[in-house]
């Protein structure tokens, strides 16, 4: 949707044209069974894997850039999840995690990917923490139900990932704001949303891999 109004803000236009995708990655290989509560404690935890090395990615490069004015309006404290996806790990699986279980290698590209806009690229890092920590906070809380259901987990055990720290109504609206008081030219914007949508087809690849290993 190139030509859209120059009054259009960067969080609509992120919202309206990555819509499509990001459907179409919730109905994608395991996140479709995960959804469905059709998971098991060693997929799901080949799941976290791979997000944690996206997530490690990700919220490096986003924490050396965060006096960037194109960075900090979306560095909320309360967002990291890198730390919380390594205590679900231990839960779940136990403290050799990061040996015995191999990150997906859509997942070892994405990172790489997101390492390289660290370097030559940082404003782009905005882009792919819409998509994940936007959608964390949006899905998070209806995830971390069925996921508890599925795999019986009591008293909070395994569930960091979904757990943030103050209101979630309220983290959503204040990350919005930050992105548009991100710089709202025009190109920027363009590039910002194409960012975003090759952001949500790397999840899709990475959601396929992951479940073309998994029986039936």
């Amino acid at each position: 949707m190139h030509g859209a109004s120059v009054t259009t803000g960067l969080a609509a236009r992120l919202r309206t044209e990555t819509a499509q995708l990001h459907r179409h990655a919730e109905r994608s290989g395991l996140m479709a069974r995960l959804l469905q509560g059709r998971i098991e404690t060693r997929a799901y935890c080949s799941l976290l894997r791979s997000l944690h090395l996206l997530y490690e990615a990700l919220e490096s490069g986003l924490a050396r850039h965060a006096r960037r004015p194109d960075i900090a309006p979306l560095c909320l404290p309360e967002l990291p999840r890198t730390a919380a996806l390594h205590e679900d790990l231990c839960a779940l699986h136990g403290g050799g995690w990061s040996d015995d279980i191999p990150p997906a290698a859509a997942a070892i590209e994405y990172a790489d990917h997101l390492k390289a806009l660290a370097i030559d690229q940082p404003a782009l890092l905005a882009a792919h923490s819409y998509v994940r920590h936007l959608g964390d906070l949006h899905g998070g809380q209806v995830l971390g139900r069925v996921v508890s259901g599925a795999l019986q987990l009591q008293d909070g055990r395994g569930m960091r990932f979904y757990e943030f720290d103050g209101e979630v109504g309220s983290l959503i609206r204040r990350y919005r704001d930050g992105l548009d008081a991100l710089p709202q030219d025009p190109a920027r914007i363009d590039v910002l949303v194409a960012e975003a949508q090759a952001g949500f087809r790397r999840h899709i690849a990475m959601f396929d891999e992951l479940a073309a290993t998994l029986p039936g």
